[in-house]
């Protein structure tokens, strides 16, 4: 039983599912800051469930659909590996979807009760799981390049916002400060991705780089990561930080700006862990300077 469990689990990729639930409470703090931790505490713990059932399905419906691909690309996979029949993953997808929409209810009827905003929670969740569909089964944005990246860029960087949602609280500035960061590097990541899968890539979608050309694809990522910057200095120069807590975005800063070199050498693999771990320094960055 426990080696079944596993299986569903990595069907789930909980990894990635947990590293990016984090930014729901992330969000809910950046809106409104440890008074959630006291107050609705349980409102955003559902929530990230919500998230995390959500995009488990995602991932296990992504596994279905690419069954077959995946016995010679992935054959480790729980489907392919035959760890879970495909009829099993398919209920199970039934079960996270059923577990997902019931915390979104949850949820909205909270806050419906306490008379705050619950619209922007279910207004999120509806574009999400519209971008979701869209992305991998029709009409299948992952395969269109540059769509597929702003879509799943738009989706991780919504999560932020869907945090902030679930205590009515989505209108504070910093939150779309954070989202708008998230979004930009998660973009940047996504096209240096495709730059290191074009060869595998080749017949089976239309990236950015097969249009755009390597290099012109690689300095448009530079350009997109330029923007992040931006977003990352506004809440020091708008508020509610003081320009001297840019000190606290040191590490970020000086690992996206020494990205030029290594994007240039082709060193893709290396710029998407780095961005990665900028995205990282830059939450952080945020949260360091509420509590001075």
């Amino acid at each position: 039983m426990s080696g079944k469990v596993r299986a569903f689990l990595e069907l789930m990729r909980l990894k990635n599912v947990v590293l990016a639930a984090i930014t729901v409470p992330l969000g809910a703090h950046f809106a409104i800051g440890g008074v959630w931790f006291n107050q609705y505490l349980l409102e955003v713990a559902i929530q990230t469930l919500a998230v995390v059932f959500f995009i488990g399905a995602g991932n296990t419906m992504n596994d279905i659909k690419d069954s077959e691909i995946d016995k010679t690309a992935h054959p480790n996979r729980p489907i392919p590996s035959q760890r879970i029949a495909i009829n099993d993953a398919k209920k199970f997808t039934w079960i996270l979807w059923t577990l997902s929409i019931v915390c979104v209810l949850f949820g909205t009827f909270r806050l419906y009760d306490n008379d705050m905003q619950w619209y922007p929670l279910v207004a999120i969740y509806v574009i999400a799981v519209a971008l979701m569909i869209s992305y991998d089964h029709g009409p299948k944005t992952k395969d269109s390049g540059l769509i597929g990246n702003v879509s799943i860029s738009i989706m991780v960087g919504s999560v932020i916002l869907y945090g902030a949602s679930s205590v009515s609280a989505i209108s504070t500035p910093l939150v779309w400060w954070t989202a708008s960061v998230v979004f930009f590097t998660n973009l940047a990541r996504e096209i240096v991705k495709d730059c290191q899968d074009m060869e595998s890539d080749e017949g089976i979608r239309n990236t950015l780089p097969m249009s755009f050309g390597l290099q012109n694809s690689r300095m448009a990522a530079y350009v997109i990561i330029m923007a992040s910057l931006v977003c990352l200095y506004m809440p020091y120069w708008k508020g509610p930080f003081e320009f001297g807590q840019l000190f606290f975005q040191i590490p970020a800063i000086m690992t996206l700006i020494t990205l030029n070199k290594p994007l240039y050498e082709g060193r893709d693999a290396l710029v998407a862990s780095r961005i990665r771990i900028a995205m990282l320094f830059g939450l952080t960055g945020f949260i360091i300077p509420m509590y001075l």
